[in-house]
């Protein structure tokens, strides 16, 4: 049984998604589709991620909207940092998406490596391989904070 958002933290989050539906609706006509892209995390973030499209915080409802395929998407939003082994997916997940791109970098490590720095199997911050429009900060970021960082991006 998922436990409901206590009422200081919901308010919060419908009034950062009632903006972020408000600009949704504005820019992209109905809905922001984005391509999520885990290019070598530690799976922190992911499961924030996943949380704002939960029933509790309920993405939907202000318009986000995931997608499998990059070719459908006006967002792309990378965790992690990249890994040797995920350059080249990622630049061609980049490069399949229609212009205009908006990337997100979510997380420490998409923003400058975080604790897998750049090394041998790491090439550090998402900046580092594609242009990024927007980085959400945390370790991980709350779901409201990914929700931040998403209109951040689209009023951009």
């Amino acid at each position: 049984m998922t436990e409901p958002l206590n009422a200081e933290v919901d308010a919060k989050v419908t009034v950062v998604g009632k903006a972020l539906e408000k600009e949704v609706l504005e820019r992209f006509k109905r809905s922001l589709t984005i391509r999520f892209v885990d290019s070598g995390s530690c799976n922190g973030c992911e499961l924030e991620l996943v949380a704002i499209n939960n029933p509790v915080y309920d993405c939907e409802r202000f318009g986000i909207h995931f997608t499998a395929s990059p070719r459908f998407a006006d967002m792309l939003l990378v965790t992690g940092p990249v890994s040797r082994n995920m350059e080249i997916a990622l630049k061609r997940t980049y490069n399949a998406m229609p212009a205009p791109k908006m990337v997100v970098a979510l997380g420490d490590c998409a923003f400058n490596g975080g604790i897998f720095g750049e090394s041998y199997a790491s090439l550090g911050s998402v900046g580092n391989i594609v242009p990024v429009d927007a980085y959400i900060h945390g370790c991980p970021p709350s779901p409201e904070e990914i929700l931040k960082g998403i209109l951040k991006a689209v009023i951009r």
